[in-house]
C-alpha cells in the first residue's frame, strides 16, 4: 500500500538524516551548489528554514552555518525590511563548480592509461609526495602512488611503471577503496534503495529537503572515491549500484522553481 506522501517524506527525511556527519553549514552548501549555483540565484530566509528544519535542525543551528558561511566568504546575505535573502559569492559558486562535474556524472569518464610510482625513501619519498599534489594521483600506500595517464618522463628517483597489462591483488583495491569509504557508500546505498518512488504532491520545500539530503550524502562518497575502472574496484563496493539509485531518485525529484520558495507557504 503507498504511503501517503507527507508520511513518505517524513520517513525518508529520517532515513536520510546522518546525525552524526551532518555538518549544518556542509547541508546548507549542497542545498545551494544543488539548487542556487548560478549568479543572481538566492534563496530566502523562510524557505531555507522550511526546507533545513525537516531534516532536525533547528534555526539557532541555521543561523550559526550561515554566520559561519558568511565569515568563511562562501555565502553572502542582504535584507529587505524584516526578510532576509542569501546567495553564494563567487568565491562559493567557484568551489561548488570545481566538484560539480563529478557529484552529477551519471557514466563519470575513466582513464585510458594508468601508472604507478614506488619510492624508496629518502629523494623518492619527497618526488612522490610532491607528485601527490597533483591532480590525477592516488595515495596507495605511504610508497606507492597510482596515477592518471602515461607515466611522467622525469622520475628518476621513483620507479615508475605503466599499468597496460596488470594483476590487481585484493588489498590493492581496498586502499584504493578503503573501508570507511566503503562504510558510507554501503550505508547510503541501504537507505537509497529501501526508499520506494517519490508519491505525487510533494510541495517543493519537501523535494529541496530530500534533494539536498540525497546530493550531501552521495556528495560525502563520491568525493572521496576515485573514478576507476570496474576492476579496480573491490568485490564488495557498492558504489556503481549506489550511483545508478541515487540519479533514479532525483531524476523523480526534479529540481524545484526557486520562486515556488518564495511563498510563505508551500502549495
Amino acid at each position: 500500500m503507498t504511503q501517503p506522501k507527507d508520511q513518505w517524506f517524513e520517513t525518508s527525511i529520517n532515513l536520510l538524516s546522518d546525525p552524526q556527519n551532518q555538518r549544518v553549514w556542509s547541508v546548507i552548501i549542497s542545498l545551494f551548489g544543488d539548487m542556487a549555483q548560478r549568479p543572481n540565484e538566492q534563496i530566502g530566509g523562510a524557505a531555507l528554514t522550511r526546507i533545513i528544519t525537516p531534516m532536525g535542525i533547528k534555526p539557532e543551528a541555521i543561523r550559526v552555518a550561515l554566520h559561519r558561511l558568511r565569515k568563511d566568504g562562501w555565502i553572502d546575505s542582504a535584507r529587505s525590511g524584516r526578510a532576509s535573502t542569501h546567495y553564494l559569492t563567487q568565491h562559493g559558486r567557484d568551489q561548488c563548480a570545481a566538484v560539480t562535474s563529478r557529484i552529477y556524472a551519471r557514466d563519470p569518464v575513466l582513464p585510458q592509461e594508468l601508472h604507478v610510482l614506488i619510492a624508496a625513501g629518502g629523494a623518492g619519498q619527497a618526488a612522490l609526495d610532491e607528485m601527490l599534489l597533483l591532480p590525477g594521483y592516488i595515495a596507495v600506500n605511504r610508497t606507492t602512488a597510482l596515477g592518471y595517464g602515461p607515466r611522467p618522463k622525469t622520475s628518476d628517483d621513483l620507479l615508475a611503471l605503466e599499468t597496460d597489462n596488470y594483476s590487481l591483488p585484493s588489498w590493492f583495491k581496498t586502499r584504493l577503496f578503503p573501508a570507511e569509504l566503503s562504510k558510507s557508500c554501503t550505508a547510503l546505498f541501504k537507505v537509497v534503495n529501501s526508499m520506494s518512488d517519490p508519491p505525487p504532491g510533494l510541495t517543493p520545500a519537501q523535494v529541496a529537503s530530500l534533494r539536498t539530503l540525497i546530493v550531501h550524502r552521495w556528495r560525502r562518497v563520491v568525493l572521496r572515491h576515485p573514478d576507476l575502472p570496474a576492476d579496480f574496484h573491490p568485490l564488495t563496493w557498492p558504489g556503481v549500484a549506489c550511483r545508478d539509485r541515487v540519479f533514479a531518485l532525483l531524476d523523480q525529484l526534479p529540481l524545484p522553481n526557486l520562486s515556488q520558495l518564495r511563498e510563505p507557504v508551500d502549495a
